[in-house]
């Protein structure tokens, strides 16, 4: 296996591990992608497992909880309709908000949970801050397939693709990242990547 760290069922294996390939950082860590039915509002979610969450930040472990069916309003969209690039997208935005979460403290970690309950600015910082990751690490046209996806696709109603356009970026912010960022597969800077504690 090429990264003895990750776990995840063997339908989605392939696209995890490609996800991966774009962020030599966690390479090593420890990160689990496991379907569950609880995922709220999104279709996926991202966070510390709760027996890790009072490690330091580089020795954390991350569950990616993925939803077999999503419902929006009264339709429901399951996971074998994504296209595989398109799941790699997705899952490359979650490895995204790993990249963030690792650059934070414990305390910094808990107050970013309380936040993200609450407050709408905060959730479209993170959100956004995910894809900026995500397009950073060489996954432009990865994480435009998945928007494209989202916004063009005739069972996802119009409120959930307006949550979509509100809280991420569009598909021409994500063309405008990637013209920044320079070609797709540009290499981050080692800080980029592992982004180290403050010197004490």
């Amino acid at each position: 296996m090429k990264y003895p760290y990750i776990t995840a069922p063997d339908s989605i294996l392939k696209e995890a591990e490609k996800a991966m390939s774009f962020y030599p950082a966690l390479k090593n860590t420890e990160i689990e992608f496991k379907f569950n039915d609880m995922v709220r509002k999104n279709f996926m979610q991202a966070q510390p497992t709760y027996k890790s969450i009072f490690r330091s930040k580089e020795n954390r472990s991350y569950i990616i909880l993925i939803s077999k069916e999503f419902k929006v309003e009264n339709e429901i969209f399951t996971i074998n309709e994504i296209p595989s690039d398109v799941l790699t997208g997705w899952l490359g935005h979650e490895l995204g908000h790993v990249m963030d979460y690792r650059s934070r403290s414990t305390i910094d970690m808990i107050f970013f949970g309380l936040k993200y309950l609450y407050s709408h600015a905060h959730i479209q910082e993170v959100e956004r801050a995910a894809d900026d990751y995500a397009v950073r690490h060489g996954m432009g046209e990865y994480i435009l397939k998945t928007k494209e996806f989202i916004l063009n696709h005739t069972s996802l109603s119009e409120k959930y693709k307006k949550h979509m356009r509100k809280f991420y970026l569009s598909p021409e912010e994500i063309l405008e990242l990637i013209n920044r960022y320079g070609e797709t597969g540009e290499t981050p800077s080692k800080e980029e990547l592992a982004p180290q504690p403050n010197s004490h």
